[in-house]
């Protein structure tokens, strides 16, 4: 699946979230959203936990 039809897809969820659910909705779509897309990065190895818990030293030192 490309981005783009992603992209319309969670688009589309937000939207009918926002209009059926009301603004809480809108932001607990959002929310979970963006916990799932951050899930699947890790899924596929894209992200490392450790990535979060660098210091500035660490990423600095790394860059050459």
């Amino acid at each position: 699946m490309s981005m783009a039809v992603a992209g319309m897809i969670a688009g589309l969820a937000l939207g009918f979230a926002g209009y059926f659910g009301g603004f809480g909705a809108f932001v607990l779509v959002a929310a979970l959203g963006a916990i799932g897309f951050v899930v699947g990065r890790f899924a596929e190895g894209d992200l490392d936990f450790r990535d979060f818990f660098r210091t500035r030293d660490d990423r600095r030192d790394r860059r050459g």
